[in-house]
């Protein structure tokens, strides 16, 4: 029984490593994509944390909450908007569109994902700090 245990964690473990490596690079695309921008590069470090805004649904209760705060840390969203910039809007549609995906990365490398409506903690990476 002890080593069943043992294997699930270690099984566990490694598959957290390699999500964390995944988002780790999708982090450095990020700044790889900001780079060719325009924009001085004191910009992305004055923006990366700016997505956390959607935590202000969170005033009114968790399901606001959590789809607001979803909105804003969701990669297909931030693709949508660098696609749109790149293609029709410009490059201000496209540093929100970096700093939307790069901030999604950088969150679930420390294990903040998208989030459920009953708490704040319990998001689709498991429970905040467990």
């Amino acid at each position: 029984m002890l080593r069943r245990v043992s294997r699930f964690y270690i099984k566990y473990y490694k598959m957290k490593a390699v999500l964390k490596l995944e988002e780790l690079a999708q982090f450095i695309l990020g700044i790889v994509l900001f780079s060719q921008l325009d924009f001085a590069w004191w910009w992305f470090p004055a923006l990366i944390l700016l997505p956390d805004i959607g935590m202000v649904g969170y005033a009114f209760n968790t399901k606001v909450g959590a789809v607001v705060y979803n909105l804003f840390h969701n990669k297909a969203i931030a693709i949508a908007f660098m696609l749109l910039g790149m293609y029709y809007m410009g490059q201000t549609y496209t540093l929100i569109g970096i700093v939307l995906f790069s901030h999604s990365a950088m969150d679930r490398i420390f294990g903040y994902g998208l989030k459920y409506s009953d708490s704040f903690k319990n998001t689709h990476l498991g429970k905040i700090g467990k």
